[in-house]
């Protein structure tokens, strides 16, 4: 958004409400710790599936994202990659519990195809789940 934007902020309706915050999660970045969170806690949802993993530990949460060839070519997967990424900031930042990790999956045709509003819906309703 350009910075003239937020000037004019206070006379758009609704400007009242916070905005959505983004908050950057630690990466998970080796096979073997997306192997370990395939066995622990799922939750499935239409836009996505949500592995969870306790480590056991106080260290912050981490966040892996991956999306099989049956999502598509490279530019489908990139897409789907960058959508789920989005989504987990918005909502699994506030609601992440330190010393867990968490590897959002894409689904083939739904991670792209289903509105960003319902996608997070998703998202929000898996961590619930996984953490009820």
């Amino acid at each position: 958004m350009p910075p003239e934007a937020h000037a004019h902020q206070d006379t758009v309706p609704g400007a009242d409400t916070p905005p959505a915050v983004f908050v950057r999660l630690e990466v998970l970045s080796k096979r073997a710790d997306f192997l370990r969170a395939a066995r622990a806690k799922r939750s499935g949802q239409p836009g996505l599936l949500l592995q969870a993993r306790d480590r056991g530990d106080d260290a912050p949460a981490r966040v892996g994202f991956t999306c099989s060839k049956k999502i598509g070519n490279a530019v489908a997967r990139n897409r789907a990659k960058r959508r789920l990424r989005e989504a987990a900031g918005l909502e699994l930042g506030p609601r992440a519990q330190p010393g867990w990790d968490y590897v959002l999956v894409g689904r083939p045709g739904e991670t792209i195809a289903r509105e960003f509003a319902q996608l997070r819906t998703d998202l929000a309703r898996a961590i619930d789940k996984v953490h009820g």
